[in-house]
């Protein structure tokens, strides 16, 4: 008689990052139970990559990463794994995050390779040869300026391609990065059987196939029209020749786009015989790391996260699309529910960098006095607004410079405290995040919450002004890990939506409360008068500031 299978009740997550991938198991909790890592740099030295990447020495703006690298690391994660003592044959479902923007090109052939892997072999030698362009580009290449302008042209200008793609064209995004091969990489092209984003990539590599591509990370091509959830036929046309033949070429290379929530098929058998997975162990979509983020932090629908790091990030749901500004930001299809939602992206340039170099000027480069001079001075800054801005700011497009102005709405020199200044800044920075959020569909309600991550999440004064100006409850996670713990979640989400299709129970309803949110800042009983209006004046003067030949 043969033992009893162990039931399998754990969820494994991966996140392909610019500098690592990592792993995470959760219990059918959602607790923790174990977590792993490989640091490109430091496990992987002969690919020769600083930060993850490998930089041009003839060109900065062409960043790249070998796509075998990331291959070479599933093979020693999966080592770790076993080697730690996780009990492989009780996983049962698998997803991951990956860095967005990224696109790997597999060669001619490549699909048989992935569906005839030897179990007796490495994967990155049996996938040695497995790509037409050995190096990926990923999200910090800034090359393709030209193809940006080209792509924009042909859909009618930026406006229109945000409303078809759901951002204007960037030159990280893939449609131009395929359109740069396309132009001069063209034997490459040809000799490519399937384009993959990172995320598909790795999917692809447990499924043992080609992955679909899924409609949130997707949308973050400039390719896929966000309404219909379909590639555009005129996006494809403007980057490769215009002709709706080589647009067709382009799309049977990208394959059909999938709901995120898309259990894509049962892990390879490669796995099983290799690392003793279950076989009935199934792969769920791969997606981008911040749609992932967004399902680690469990994203309620009037929910606000708010990023303080180098960049300053906002993501939140939307149900409906805005009617205007779509070139302020980016929309992606919802990764916990993208069959009808969106989340909108929106990420400020001068985050921590600026508040430190505020820090050292105003400071002496103490955030025991900064938060002091931004404690002792009252909310609403005695009518005083400030602009930062120590690089060119995305949104909106603002030069490097600082713009201060008093109650009255005359410009200043510069602040005649340092306390002023010190709030002006923080105010400033919440007031932006808070204009910005609002006009791409954003709605503040009594049940909305900020949840704050990053560096300066853990300053309690700054948390509290953030509160304050969004006039709403702050919170912060406990976990770091969110892209990983998202993956997880999501895979709980899609084998529960694939057993009971027609199971109502939302994703949030699934997750309950394992994303581990805790309060942190209350609003003042009078912020909602202050801030209201406050938001009003800042939009007025940012105007002010982007009139031509402003100073």
């Amino acid at each position: 008689m043969e033992p009893e299978k162990p039931e399998a009740k754990f969820y494994l997550g991966f996140d392909f990052g610019t500098q690592s991938v990592k792993a995470t198991v959760v219990d059918d909790s959602l607790s923790v139970v174990h977590e792993t890592g490989v640091n490109f740099d430091k496990d992987l030295p002969e690919f020769r990559t600083n930060g993850g990447v490998n930089r041009d020495e003839r060109n900065p703006k062409i960043v790249s990463a070998p796509p075998i690298m990331w291959v070479k690391a599933v093979d020693i994660l999966l080592e770790k794994l076993r080697i730690e003592g996780v009990a492989m044959d009780q996983i049962a479902g698998i997803s991951g995050a990956a860095q967005q923007h990224g696109t790997v090109y597999w060669r001619k052939g490549a699909g048989e390779m992935l569906r005839t892997l030897d179990p007796s072999r490495f994967l990155h030698d049996a996938l040695a040869f497995a790509f037409s362009v050995p190096h990926s580009p990923v999200w910090m290449d800034s090359s393709t300026t030209d193809y940006c302008d080209k792509l924009e042209n042909a859909l009618g200008g930026a406006e229109e391609l945000s409303k078809l793609s759901g951002s204007r064209a960037y030159e990280r995004f893939s449609g131009s990065q395929i359109a740069k091969v396309f132009h001069t990489k063209r034997d490459p092209y040809n000799a490519t059987e399937r384009i993959s984003l990172i995320s598909s990539f790795a999917c692809s590599i447990f499924l043992g196939d080609f992955a679909p591509i899924d409609y949130s990370d997707g949308s973050g091509m400039n390719l896929l029209d966000i309404r219909n959830k379909t590639w555009s036929l005129e996006a494809l046309k403007a980057v490769t020749s215009g002709s709706e033949e080589d647009a067709g070429i382009l799309a049977e290379k990208l394959g059909v786009p999938m709901p995120t929530e898309t259990v894509v098929g049962p892990v390879s058998n490669y796995f099983v015989e290799r690392f003793g997975f279950d076989p009935e162990c199934k792969v769920v979509a791969f997606t981008g790391d911040n749609p992932s983020s967004f399902a680690g932090m469990c994203l309620g629908p009037h929910d606000i996260a708010v990023s303080l790091g180098t960049s300053d990030t906002v993501f939140l749901s939307l149900d409906t699309l805005p009617e205007e500004r779509f070139t302020q930001g980016h929309i992606l299809i919802n990764p916990i529910a993208s069959k009808t939602e969106f989340m909108a992206l929106l990420c400020f340039k001068n985050g921590s960098l600026t508040r430190e170099r505020i820090r050292m000027r105003a400071a002496e480069g103490s955030w025991d006095i900064f938060n002091q001079l931004l404690d002792s001075t009252p909310r609403g800054n005695f009518g005083n607004i400030g602009f930062f801005f120590d690089l060119q700011e995305i949104i909106p497009k603002i030069k490097a410079g600082d713009h201060c102005f008093n109650k009255e709405n005359s410009r200043l020199p510069r602040f005649t405290s340092k306390e002023v200044e010190v709030r002006a800044l923080i105010e400033g920075q919440f007031l932006a995040k808070r204009v910005y959020a609002e006009r791409i569909g954003c709605k503040i309600k009594p049940e909305t919450r900020i949840l704050a991550t990053g560096g300066a999440s853990s300053n309690h004064i700054i948390l509290q002004v953030l509160s304050d100006v969004f006039n709403a409850p702050v919170y912060i996670q406990k976990s770091v890990n969110a892209a990983d713990l998202g993956a997880c979640y999501r895979v709980k989400h899609a084998l529960l939506l694939q057993s009971d299709p027609d199971n109502v129970a939302s994703f949030g309803d699934i997750v309950g409360d394992k994303h581990g949110f805790v309060k942190l800042a209350e609003p003042s009983k009078d912020a909602a008068q202050i801030y209201d209006k406050m938001t009003e004046r800042f939009a007025l003067l940012e105007d002010i500031i982007l009139q031509p030949g402003t100073k």
